[in-house]
């Protein structure tokens, strides 16, 4: 028997067994109707369903994408017809013409990440390694990356501006920007792939969530 998956969207939360269908959309037949006057949203957005042993949440729209996003505050696209496994919390969110709307998703209660998998044999990944993130290094990362942090619907998965992180830190600009700038070529150096180009930035984001070197708690520390 499968634990149920719960979705959250404002202050409604209801739980799906295997079996059942939950779907949302701007249709007054699905499970959840966002807002049945938002045409910026598809009558049939997307449902979470249980297949073959796993909880997916299916893009259901004809052509508009979902952005899903993970525990860590990482964000991804699904696209129309698309679907992906629930195999940690996530949240939903749809861009509608008059505002967001987001739902949460959660299955049973979430374990350590990798229970139950042993890992392959050969060296460890080395990539970062040996680089020391110190603590204002850690303050200009929080500063710099505070919308992967946030919760709905403050969530905006997009690296603040320089001028903006500095100014919420009460720093110069340029003492931010040298520090991530050195920041970013040592990580480089050490292996982190993306930090060089156009969006060396996002890519530093990413690194950033993924490796555990800032998480949500560190909102705390901007105020």
């Amino acid at each position: 028997m499968s634990e149920p998956a719960t979705i959250t969207t404002g202050d409604r939360t209801v739980e799906v067994r295997s079996g059942e269908t939950f779907t949302f959309g701007r249709a007054e037949s699905c499970t959840v109707c966002l807002d049945p006057d938002d045409l910026g949203l598809s009558r049939l957005a997307g449902s979470v369903e249980y297949d073959s042993g796993t909880w997916w949440l299916v893009n259901r729209s004809g052509s508009r994408p979902l952005d899903v996003v993970d525990d860590l505050g990482i964000r991804a696209v699904l696209p129309p017809g698309r679907r992906v496994a629930v195999d940690s919390p996530l949240v939903v969110v749809l861009e509608g013409s008059v505002r967001r709307h987001a739902l949460q998703v959660t299955v049973g209660r979430p374990g350590p990440t990798g229970a139950g998998i042993t890992a392959p044999g050969g060296p460890e990944t080395s990539v970062g390694d040996g680089v020391v993130v110190n603590d204002a290094d850690r303050l200009a990362l929080v500063a710099l990356f505070s919308g992967y942090l946030e919760a709905f619907p403050r969530y905006d998965p997009h690296p603040r501006t320089y001028a903006e992180a500095a100014a919420r830190l009460g720093w110069p600009r340029t003492t931010l920007v040298k520090r991530i700038e050195y920041l970013r070529t040592r990580l480089s150096d050490a292996g982190v792939p993306g930090l060089v180009g156009e969006n060396a930035l996002e890519a530093l984001a990413t690194y950033a969530l993924t490796a555990g070197l800032i998480d949500r708690e560190d909102l705390a520390l901007l105020t």
